[in-house]
């Protein structure tokens, strides 16, 4: 998640650097567009590591068990 955070602070500079820069205006923009796209490969992948299949040794019940009243 580190990354994630590293590469939109990079879009955003790009960004910034691009209102600034009016020669520069579309390599910056296109740069923060790069970077933005990193960001959203690594969320990517961070949750498909997390929502991913799970340890299939842990116990898990085979059905649900329903409580009776006494």
């Amino acid at each position: 998640m580190e990354n994630v955070r590293r590469y939109r602070a990079l879009a955003s500079l790009c960004r910034q650097q691009a209102a600034y820069r009016p020669l520069q205006t579309w390599e910056l923009l296109g740069q923060a567009e790069h970077f933005e796209h990193l960001a959203e490969v690594e969320l990517k992948a961070h949750f498909d590591a997390c929502n991913g299949p799970h340890n299939e040794d842990a116990a898990v019940p085979a059905t649900w068990e329903t409580p009776v009243a006494a």
